[in-house]
């Protein structure tokens, strides 16, 4: 299959490729990151997947807008439903893009992640290939959770510390938060 893939951020993205790239797919990548913040962390985690794609061959969509102002509208009423907005938001960019542009299927590298929900993904990435007439390729990444930390590293990558939104950064630093 021709699968065009959401590029969380380069250290998801390496077991997802490389295993996807082994079953015979054409993997193509889509960064659409408007979660991210501060626009500091946006930058590099945008820098280091232009680092990763050079590195691997891997054609890239940028999309650099950074749209924080939409996500924070879309979640400050409702904080604790954030992920849920942030995967359909980011998974319906990409599969409308992926059906446009004539790919097979889509998937996300969200999905390698052992800190995300994956059945929650699996159920809007279904539900999105229905609208858009196109293959959600769910398969389950986190085996490779080890490899993937040990290649970033040796790819000299930055790796982040936090999911990327305003909230997952309170809750990776605030110690207080929640007591």
């Amino acid at each position: 299959m021709n699968l065009l893939i959401h590029v969380c951020c380069a250290n998801c993205a390496i077991i997802p490729v490389k295993i996807l790239r082994q079953q015979n797919h054409t993997v193509s990548g889509l960064f659409f990151n408007h979660n991210i913040h501060p626009y500091q962390e946006f930058r590099r985690r945008l820098d280091t997947v232009r680092k990763y794609a050079g590195q691997v061959e891997l054609p890239m969509d940028y999309r650099e807008e950074y749209s924080l102002d939409e996500f924070l509208r879309n979640v400050a009423d409702k904080p604790d439903w954030r992920c849920d907005y942030c995967y359909r938001s980011r998974l319906e960019e990409t599969a409308r893009t992926a059906a446009t542009e004539g790919f097979d299927g889509f998937t996300t590298s969200l999905l390698y992640s052992r800190y995300q929900q994956h059945e929650r993904i699996r159920e809007i990435g279904e539900s999105l290939a229905c609208v858009h007439g196109i293959s959600f390729v769910y398969q389950d990444f986190r085996e490779g959770w080890r490899e993937g930390i040990d290649k970033s590293k040796a790819m000299g990558l930055y790796r982040q510390q936090y999911c990327g939104c305003i909230y997952s950064e309170r809750d990776r630093y605030c110690p207080t938060h929640g007591n």
